[in-house]
């Protein structure tokens, strides 16, 4: 297994873990903007391909194992002084933003998966302190994190690896079909 800095060409593979991070949230949001006669996946990949951004190739790694890429982690720096939310802002998306504001100034790992044929080898651990490290170097004391309440085989890894639940929030669903209830946001000192 090896991790390295992801690369624009692999806005497919990015927007697959963008996606599948969120149980379809992403894609929830790229049909919204573009339309009935736009293509989502498009849109997805030119976001993970731009230079800047928070979903930007530029925020990634990827580990490939068996020569192939195999999971994804994408994160970046959380704003220092978070702004109120924009009231205009999608109801779907405020209790993410009320989460990430609790964590000002941490490194932010927005996305950790990985594909289902290489799940249970040790990926998301090494990605885990992959993340830690870059933060870490970045001069953050902490590292945050939201997961769903579904997604247990992620809560357990990242218990298992010191974070601590520090909030949660209802998840607002409105025309997204996810069987999530609740985000919870993790926190865990570099």
């Amino acid at each position: 297994m090896s991790i390295r800095a992801a690369k624009a060409s692999e806005a497919e593979h990015l927007a697959r873990f963008i996606n599948m991070a969120a149980d379809d949230l992403p894609l929830h949001f790229w049909k919204q903007s573009v339309g009935p006669d736009g293509d989502p996946w498009d849109y997805g990949r030119e976001r993970a391909a731009r230079e800047t951004g928070n979903f930007s190739f530029r925020n990634a790694w990827l580990a490939e194992a068996e020569g192939e890429v195999a999971a994804c982690l994408l994160g970046y720096a959380a704003d220092p002084d978070p702004a109120p939310i924009d009231p205009d802002t999608p109801p779907i998306f405020v209790p993410l933003l009320e989460l990430e504001a609790l964590a000002p100034g941490s490194w932010y790992l927005n996305v950790l998966a990985t594909y289902t044929q290489h799940r249970g080898k040790g990926l998301g651990s090494a990605l885990l302190a992959k993340a830690e490290s870059i933060a870490r170097e970045g001069g953050h004391r902490i590292i945050s994190l939201i997961a769903e309440d579904t997604h247990q085989d992620a809560l357990r890894l990242y218990r298992a690896k010191g974070y601590q639940e520090i909030a949660r929030r209802p998840v607002v669903k409105g025309d997204w079909q996810v069987d999530a209830s609740e985000w919870i946001l993790f926190v865990k000192p570099v």
